[in-house]
């Protein structure tokens, strides 16, 4: 291992390595955003990326011999020697995108990844150091391909003709010239298909949904938290058993209740039946978030005379609003994305949720680019509001977390 604790060994390992990412990255990319064939040469990539970084080590922080590397490997990948290849119909213009894009991302974060490292003996922090912000930038670039690429997929897709989905499905660039024509699928949505009424709909079973769970999970978790009573801890131990039970396990008697008592097909049951996935998570969540307020402004309330709810209503709710705006968005987004029970209980398309209605579009005699435009308008909506209300759930399940 120690042979490895070196400058001129590290160097062109982590090097190699790097560039086998970025060139797969950069491939990936450009293929999807032009069109044209671009792929990764690995052994290419090994060597070049070995090169560079047993070149940095030794003129570290020189920015003449960072730039000159970057013209280097740029020069080299459009002579077709470097670790990118592309294909005999890619223009020039992507060509030199592509090159200078590999080059200057490659250099400037290969002199981050071995910033302030010798070219001679490294001690173990060193080494550490210069592996951990390696594996940093790996795994930055591999989640955010993992969420990116299908959502770009799905986004292209739903702006293609069926003609140019016909011709080459795995083009995923797009023909600016149409123009508003771009987004005819999304209009012929709302036009033919009724996703408007799926949109309301999803919208007020979620937000029926959350005001349920929250009117029985409030009331449930300050018991637990704060309330004795026999069963108490065997209670709030039990609360995610339910989670245990794969719902699929429980669809044929869901379905053969709720037919016999008239709730299939119908909105109410939707509403009725959403909230028994929801409430226990919610209950744990506020529990928690429970336990941690102190006591004593509680105590202060009721030498006050304030009754019991008096003092959830007044002095809890307040401090916990937080908990309540996490535990509501969760509750938002479990509702707004649930299909399996919508799938099984709805039959009347006039009722359908969104969920619903996009499952509905899966079908041989719909375009493909009309089923991923339904995605974009399922996914865009409970995205923006997530990120919106992030901190509000962050804040929330991490104070949720502190047990009193």
């Amino acid at each position: 291992m120690k042979m490895f604790w070196h400058g001129l060994v590290t160097g062109p390992v982590l090097g190699a390595l790097w560039m086998v990412v970025l060139s797969t990255t950069v491939a990936v990319t450009m293929s999807f955003a032009t069109g044209d064939p671009f792929k990764p040469a690995t052994l290419l990539s090994l060597i070049w990326g070995a090169a560079i970084g047993a070149l940095l080590p030794l003129r570290a922080g020189d920015r003449i011999v960072q730039a000159g590397a970057a013209v280097a490997l740029a020069a080299l990948v459009l002579v077709g020697i470097g670790p990118l290849v592309m294909g005999e119909g890619v223009s020039l213009v992507a060509r030199g995108v592509a090159a200078l894009a590999l080059a200057g991302i490659f250099v400037w974060s290969m002199s981050a990844i071995l910033h302030e490292m010798p070219a001679g003996a490294l001690n173990r922090h060193e080494f550490e150091a210069a592996v951990i912000r390696f594996l940093t930038g790996f795994g930055y670039i591999f989640f955010t391909a993992i969420v990116i690429i299908p959502f770009y997929v799905m986004v292209m897709t739903s702006l293609k003709s069926q003609q140019a989905l016909l011709q080459n499905p795995l083009d995923f660039s797009l023909d600016l010239s149409q123009g508003w024509d771009l987004f005819r699928s999304y209009t012929e949505l709302f036009g033919q298909f009724n996703f408007g009424t799926y949109l309301w709909t999803s919208f007020l079973v979620s937000v029926l949904t959350v005001l349920i769970t929250l009117a029985f999970s409030i009331p449930g978790a300050y018991a637990v938290a704060r309330l004795r009573f026999a069963g108490r801890a065997a209670f709030s131990r039990s609360i995610l058993l339910i989670y245990m039970v794969p719902m699929i396990v429980l669809a044929l008697p869901i379905y053969i209740a709720f037919s016999v008592t008239g709730l299939r097909n119908t909105i109410f049951g939707i509403v009725l039946i959403y909230p028994v996935t929801t409430i226990p998570v919610a209950l744990y969540m506020l529990q928690g978030y429970f336990r941690g307020l102190p006591a004593e402004v509680e105590e202060a309330g009721l030498m006050d005379g304030l009754n019991r709810l008096q003092v959830i209503w007044k002095i809890t709710l307040p401090l916990a609003l937080p908990a309540l705006a996490s535990v509501s968005l969760y509750v938002f987004m479990i509702a707004w994305n649930e299909f399996l029970l919508a799938f099984m209980l709805l039959d009347d398309p006039s009722k359908f949720t969104l969920t619903r209605g996009i499952a509905s579009l899966n079908s041989s005699e719909i375009p493909r680019q009309h089923l991923m435009a339904g995605a974009v308008i399922a996914t865009v909506p409970i995205m923006a509001i997530f990120l919106g209300l992030e901190r509000f759930m962050t804040k929330g399940l991490t104070a949720g977390s502190v047990k009193g």
